[in-house]
Formats: structure tokens, C-alpha cells, sequence
């Protein structure tokens, strides 16, 4: 059952984005909705939840008939522009976003290491191997350094292919925030962000475009959104985490890491590469709705606001069939006081009570 609405009015906003513009072939309207035509919201941003947005939308159709979700998959930089410009009713990004943006959990992915090479058994890699992979400085998938972490392994005598995102991206963000925490060599060379510059690879847009590269392109390796690599059919990497554990990405590692991790912090940077727990995988990304905190078309805004607190309720039920992992208590109390915070005209947009 739906939650009653919460009396908390804070304002979440965060952290730093790269934004990159990009036009959604897509139309708004402020009319308030008939039978016939049912009030249609629009959101854009990141690759990474867009699977379960897809699932949302088509449940939540059944929840409200007057109300629709069309939710763009256009990467988190062009995401946020939109947002930001009004051409969409909200955004969604794994990295925050600075300024008065209000900022909704929404759900938890895992960042794995998708790869098509011909290996007796999983792939294992810790932080700095990942590191010296993506930085060219292991070029190829027999070298000495992946053979020593993969003993009695066959691994191919090929160069490696490394595929990353040519567009802003959250998975990006997660990905390379990992890999700061974790190995001085990248941290220094490269650094975390939406938009890293490797200095090896090709690029492809969206999760989905980097999983198909993968998919098709012998001997290659790249980064991608758990349920994406299953999609495709991909193997993914196990990961060496805080304690030292090579971890499968899995629903329940996602779960273990939110667990035993520092609390999300007021600047909503998580640190789940610090969980504690020898179970925990350790490329972990929050996923949040990002929206204008005052906005004018109160039959829009009240939709909207109604929509997100369902889906950070009741909506958490599709998220582990997906491969995703539904939102602690912490992240739901979260979601509900940065719902609260929303503005009509400088009034709020929902109910002080349920």
C-alpha cells in the first residue's frame, strides 16, 4: 500500500554534471486531461534505470489511466540540459547535479564489466587491473598481470578492444568514482566524472549502445549497467571489493554494498566502494529524478510529484525482477522530503499530510 505523504520540505541538490544539449522529439502540454487525452509526462537522462522507467510507466498506465510516462533514454548530460531549459518535465542522472535542482532517488544499479573474449571461467579484476586495462597500459588479455590474477585461466593471445561511453553518463560518473577511490594511477591520469577522457577505446552512446559494441566486437571489454550485460547475453567480470572478495555484480551485492556503506551524505556523493561486507559488489549508482523546484502548471507538477512517490513506493516491487535493487528505507525518506520540497507558484505541490 502507498505510504502517506510526508511533512518534510527540505531541498536535495548536489555535486557537479557535465551537460551536453540534445533536442527529445517529444511534446509537453500543460492542458489538464480528458478521458480522451490523458496528461502526458516527459522525462529524459540516463541509460542506466531506463529499463525499469520502461516498467513504470506501462504499470503506473493501469495505476492512473489519466496520466502517461514518456521517459527518453538520451544519457544523463543531455538529460539534465533539458531539465534545465524546461523542455522536459524531469531528468535523471546517477551523478548530482550543483545549483537548486531537487534531486529523488529512484533506484540502485550496479556498474559491471561486460566482455567477449573466449575465457574458461569469470574474468576477475581488481581496481588496478581495471585501471591499467582501461588505461592502455595492458594491452592485451593474455598479459602477465591479468594471468596473475586469473591463474590456470585460458585466456585469448588478443589485443583487448576497450568500449566506453562517447556521451555524458552517470555510469561513467560511478564507474570512474571507483576506480579514483581505488587507484592512484587513474585518479591522477584521468580522474572521475560524466564524461572521462580514456585514453584508449572507441566510444558508444547510451548503456545499450556499449553493450551491443561489446556484443559484437570480438575480444572486447567495456562497462555497462547489470541488466543491460544480461540483456545482451554478456559475461561480466567478478570485482575485487574493499576486502579484497572478486564479487559477481547481482541484485544482492547491490543490496549488501548499500548496507554497509557510509550513509548517503548531504551532498549525495555515495561511497559504496567502502562497503564493509566481504558480499558487497563495489560499483554501485544511485539513480535520481532530477526536477525544477518551482514550477507554474499545478495539474502537471501534482501528476508528476503523484507519479515519482508511487514509483519510490510501490514501484519498488519491479526493480529486483530487472536486475535492479529496490531503495532502502533511508533513500524512500529521502525521496519523500525532496518530493515535499516541490513548488507550484511558491506553494507546495503536495499535501502536508496523505
Amino acid at each position: 500500500m502507498t505510504r502517506a505523504f510526508c511533512t518534510h520540505r527540505s531541498i536535495l541538490t548536489a555535486g557537479a554534471l557535465l551537460v551536453l544539449p540534445l533536442v527529445v522529439a517529444c511534446s509537453r502540454s500543460g492542458s489538464v486531461p480528458s478521458e480522451t487525452s490523458p496528461q502526458v509526462l516527459v522525462g529524459a537522462g540516463a541509460t542506466l534505470p531506463s529499463p525499469l522507467y520502461s516498467k513504470w510507466a506501462s504499470s503506473y498506465a493501469t495505476v492512473e489511466p489519466t496520466v502517461r510516462v514518456n521517459y527518453q533514454s538520451v544519457g544523463s548530460g543531455a538529460g539534465i540540459r533539458q531539465t534545465t531549459d524546461g523542455v522536459v518535465d524531469f531528468g535523471a542522472t546517477e551523478e548530482p547535479v550543483p545549483g537548486t535542482l531537487v534531486h529523488v532517488p529512484m533506484t540502485v544499479g550496479a556498474v559491471a564489466f561486460a566482455y567477449n573474449a573466449t575465457i574458461d571461467g569469470e574474468l576477475a579484476l581488481t581496481p588496478n587491473l581495471a585501471a591499467n586495462i582501461l588505461l592502455g597500459r595492458i594491452k592485451r588479455w593474455d598479459d602477465e598481470a591479468i594471468r596473475a590474477e586469473n591463474p590456470g585461466r585460458s585466456l585469448p593471445s588478443e589485443p583487448i578492444t576497450i568500449v566506453h561511453r562517447a556521451d555524458g553518463s552517470g555510469t561513467s560518473a560511478a564507474l570512474t568514482t571507483w576506480l579514483s577511490a581505488r587507484s592512484d594511477a587513474w585518479r591522477t591520469e584521468v580522474g572521475a566524472g560524466t564524461a572521462p577522457r580514456f585514453p584508449v577505446g572507441v566510444g558508444a552512446k547510451g548503456n545499450e549502445g556499449v553493450a551491443a559494441l561489446v556484443k559484437s566486437t570480438p575480444n572486447s571489454l567495456g562497462y555497462v549497467e547489470l541488466a543491460y550485460a544480461k540483456h545482451a547475453g554478456l559475461r561480466t567480470a567478478l570485482v575485487a571489493n574493499r576486502a579484497g572478495k572478486r564479487v559477481a555484480p547481482s541484485v544482492e551485492g547491490i543490496a549488501r554494498a548499500l548496507a554497509s556503506s557510509p550513509a548517503l551524505g548531504d551532498d549525495l556523493h555515495a561511497k559504496y566502494f567502502e562497503a564493509t561486507d566481504e558480499s558487497a559488489y563495489p560499483i554501485v549508482a544511485v539513480s535520481f529524478v532530477v526536477l525544477r523546484e518551482n514550477t507554474h502548471d499545478q495539474a502537471r507538477s501534482a501528476a508528476l510529484a503523484k507519479f515519482l512517490w508511487w514509483a519510490i513506493h510501490d514501484g519498488q516491487q519491479f526493480a529486483q525482477p530487472l536486475d535492479y535493487a529496490a531503495l532502502p528505507s533511508s533513500l524512500v525518506t529521502r525521496g519523500e522530503v525532496a518530493l515535499h520540497a516541490l513548488k507550484v507558484d511558491g506553494k507546495p505541490v503536495l499535501p502536508a499530510g496523505g
